[in-house]
């Protein structure tokens, strides 16, 4: 079972020159497609002055969600070519936009499509990627006798404790990589009066 994603840990830029035409590109990382509006437009603040914003983002540990946009440009010149770089380099939770100043020399549609990618291509070269873990969390009460049985399943599993609290019951919330998720679930279901809370 899969349950490691690779995405990048900071916003990274390039630029690149195509008869003088110049395409300034960013790796941004992202975790919504909220942010990725908030970025598109900061862009297009930024960059009022440009022909085009285009842009690609896939989101999620699957790398199902996912969307491009050309932004005026012939269809499918810009937006595809630069998700091709995001899935060539199997990324998620990640927007690659490119600004585009026409320099006055038309590229064609198979110039543009060069052009994007290599932008594209260029600001992921820049940033720097991570391999991350999915992360499931399992919360539940247990009484206080039982103190001694919960912890050492967390000794022996080693989630990490994200929250807890110790009064006449006492209740734990606990993380762990989905590929071991279902072994811990198993452990803590055997312990006495423990119970999972949704």
């Amino acid at each position: 079972m899969e349950d490691t994603f690779k995405t990048i840990t900071n916003i990274s830029k390039a630029t690149y020159t195509e008869k003088r035409s110049k395409f300034i590109a960013y790796a941004i990382p992202i975790q919504s497609v909220e942010e990725v509006k908030t970025e598109v437009d900061k862009l297009r603040k930024e960059y009022y002055d440009s022909r085009h914003v285009c842009w690609a983002y896939m989101l999620g540990a699957d790398r199902k969600e996912f969307r491009s946009n050309d932004d005026g440009e012939p269809s499918g010149t810009a937006g595809k070519p630069i998700l091709g770089q995001i899935n060539s380099n199997e990324l998620t939770n990640i927007l690659v936009a490119v600004v585009r100043y026409f320099g006055g020399i038309k590229l064609g549609t198979s110039g543009l499509i060069v052009a994007y990618r290599e932008a594209a291509a260029e600001a992921i070269a820049e940033a720097e990627i991570v391999e991350k873990t999915v992360d499931m969390q399992v919360s539940f009460g247990f009484e206080y006798p039982f103190m001694n049985d919960v912890m050492k399943i967390v000794k022996d599993i080693e989630p990490a404790i994200i929250g807890q609290s110790y009064d006449m019951d006492c209740s734990m919330t606990l993380e762990i990589r989905k590929a071991r998720f279902e072994e811990l679930k198993n452990r803590l279901s055997k312990v006495e009066s423990l119970h999972f809370i949704d």
